[in-house]
């Protein structure tokens, strides 16, 4: 009897101390986690719908990046840029911009560039360097990409407003619900 006491006493002490070690189960997630995390191309993307911009008396043909996917990708893998190309980003909202060279070897600049089209920063981005270039302004809604010191040697600085033929930057995407 007296065993049986001790053993139906013991069990239960020993289980729930048992019960305290283990680890916790795992709880589920406040929000799932997107199908898809991953929106990078693996290859360079295809050439995009393009629009010819002025900024200042200098024309560039540029790329337009809109969808996550572009926006994510841009000139990754790349292996080269004409002297009057580039590739223009167009966020979401305006916001801090930062970008950086991730499977990208030819040497860019970039301009920050506000809603309006008034360009507000000007940077050289390294090849496969993956620290961002953080822009100073949180107002960023456009970016333009382009062979690096393309800016320097066309005389382009800050302040400079790009537009395109069919008017201001903000004019054209409005018209086309974001899309060209």
């Amino acid at each position: 009897m007296r065993w049986q006491r001790f053993f139906l006493f013991s069990v239960p002490v020993w289980l729930a101390t048992t019960a305290c070690n283990r680890p916790p189960a795992p709880r589920p997630a406040s929000q799932p986690m997107p199908r898809n995390t991953n929106v990078y191309s693996d290859r360079a993307l295809p050439k995009l719908p393009s629009l010819r911009l002025w900024i200042g008396k200098h024309e560039i043909d540029a790329e337009v990046a809109v969808t996550p996917r572009e926006l994510a990708t841009g000139m990754m893998f790349r292996k080269s840029i004409g002297e009057n190309e580039g590739m223009l980003f167009r966020l979401p909202v305006p916001q801090q911009a930062a970008f950086y060279m991730r499977n990208t070897e030819v040497p860019l600049s970039c301009a920050y560039i506000d809603p309006e089209g008034t360009i507000l920063e000007i940077h050289d981005l390294q090849p496969l360097n993956e620290q961002p270039v953080a822009s100073a302004s949180d107002n960023i809604q456009y970016v333009l990409e382009t062979k690096q010191g393309w800016f320097q040697r066309h005389e382009i600085g800050i302040g400079t407003v790009v537009r395109t033929a069919q008017g201001a930057l903000a004019e054209v995407f409005t018209r086309k619900s974001g899309q060209l």
